[in-house]
């Protein structure tokens, strides 16, 4: 009897185990083609997007941060209508003036305006070594600041590693290098094994 309630048991721990991966990995990739769709249309690497949609709200639409930020990618209001005046689509802006959570709370949108402000801010760091460490930064903390943290004198490239070093605010630190971990794991599990 005591032998039958530990396989019993086993079992049960066993289905909760394999249940939780499912529901883990659907939760986690449930917007996949979203972030490919958004992410070609404005050349940024989807994996980028989907390590910062984990890292940002771990795939909760529904999320707001405590300066604003809304929706999936926590865009900003003032970033959704900077993105809504430079699309020249009158309703857009008409609808992000008026109700700006309402548009971003829509998951492929806030995808869209996240993925329309990476590449604005890939524009801006395309040169440099490791644009992903520095976009990562600039989604966060704001371009000028990732400008700041990436001087160095003239003729000398700054790694993606010397850059981290640089930023002086500790969670945004925290956020780039959590980022850039998840970024590198995908990539690597992705790479072809040898």
């Amino acid at each position: 009897l005591m032998k039958r309630a530990l396989v019993v048991a086993g079992l049960i721990i066993l289905i909760l185990i394999v249940s939780a991966y499912f529901v883990n990995n659907y939760w986690t990739h449930r917007f996949d083609a979203m972030i490919a769709r958004q992410a070609a249309i404005y050349r940024v690497d989807p994996d980028l997007v989907w390590s910062t949609i984990y890292e940002e709200t771990y795939f909760s639409p529904w999320k707001t941060g405590k300066d604003g930020e809304i929706g999936l990618m926590q865009v900003t209001p003032v970033v959704g209508r900077e993105w809504a005046t430079e699309t020249g689509m009158r309703e857009l802006e008409r609808q992000m003036t008026a109700s700006p959570e309402t548009v971003l709370r829509d998951p492929e949108r806030n995808i869209q305006i996240g993925c329309w402000y990476l590449e604005k801010i890939w524009e801006q760091f395309q040169d440099a070594p490791d644009v992903e460490a520095r976009m990562i930064a600039a989604y966060n903390a704001g371009p000028s600041r990732a400008v700041e943290w990436s001087r160095v004198e003239e003729g000398r490239a700054q790694t993606g590693a010397e850059f981290i070093t640089r930023i002086d605010i500790p969670s945004t630190k925290a956020y780039v290098i959590s980022i850039m971990h998840r970024y590198r794991q995908l990539k690597n599990a992705k790479a072809p094994q040898r």
